[in-house]
């Protein structure tokens, strides 16, 4: 049986590391054809080589997506190459490990630049032509901390919300025009968020946190995503036993900000 995904032109934002980067490996053997974009070249050359595609299906765009003309110039190269984009998977996000009192707006307004304007930014810019060609499917990497606020991650809650309120927009707004939007909600997935994030200062974080260590594998959570965005699904929560913090917080509001302060945020 033919992927969904055969012959479709996708575009992975974050592509370099994590999850954009087991999508992108699980796509190319799908069939799908690529657009690779983070800010590191050199890794998304590696990472080419790897899914085995061709120059010709497997474009190497590098974008610092916090960037809005960098993200609208890139679009109008990317859209002039291929002869229309089916995907594009907003995958590219910085995390936060700081307290509220500590961390400067600077870092707050980074983290938005990079969580929420960048992903808005290339939608709009590959939008117009997702509705000329008669659809298209946007797909959108958020957080269960996009469900609810949790310590040391204020603005990259805060981002991730923004999400949900932006995209769930677009699905109203134009699914007449053939456009799908998919919000993926991950909880702990072994990547390497927490040591990317960002500290209350702006600097690097450095270390694995237990809980992230703990978590379920990239390879897994993109065979889940993977059957829920061939499925057009609106929300894929996947994870391990945190994922189910959305449900108690949508159900059992009490008990969740109860056992909330009680966690260990790392």
């Amino acid at each position: 049986m033919a992927s969904v995904f055969s012959e479709k032109w996708i575009w992975i934002t974050g592509a370099s590391s994590g999850i954009g980067r087991g999508l992108a490996l699980e796509l190319a053997r799908r069939g799908a054809w690529l657009v690779l974009s983070s800010r590191n070249r050199e890794k998304l050359e590696v990472l080419r080589r790897e899914t085995a595609l061709d120059e010709e299906h497997c474009l190497v765009v590098p974008l610092d997506v916090s960037d809005t003309a960098a993200v609208q110039q890139a679009a109008v190269e990317v859209l002039r190459q291929i002869p229309r984009l089916d995907y594009l998977f907003n995958n590219a996000g910085v995390s936060q490990r700081g307290l509220i009192r500590d961390t400067s707006l600077e870092v707050d307004r980074k983290i938005m630049e990079i969580n929420y304007f960048g992903a808005i930014a290339l939608t709009k810019a590959v939008l117009p032509a997702m509705i000329r060609q008669g659809g298209g499917h946007v797909v959108v990497t958020s957080s269960i901390v996009g469900k609810f606020g949790f310590p040391l991650r204020s603005a990259y809650a805060a981002s991730k919300h923004a999400l949900h309120g932006f995209f769930e927009t677009l699905l109203v707004e134009e699914k007449k025009s053939g456009i799908a939007v998919t919000l993926l909600v991950p909880g702990h997935i072994v990547t390497d968020v927490s040591i990317n994030a960002l500290t209350a200062t702006g600097e690097r974080y450095g270390k694995m946190d237990p809980g992230q260590a703990r978590g379920m594998s990239v390879e897994k959570a993109v065979q889940k995503i993977l059957r829920g965005v061939a499925k057009k699904k609106r929300e894929i929560v996947v994870g391990k036993a945190d994922s189910w913090s959305v449900y108690l917080k949508k159900y059992f509001p009490g008990l969740f900000f109860r056992l909330a302060g009680r966690v260990s945020p790392v």
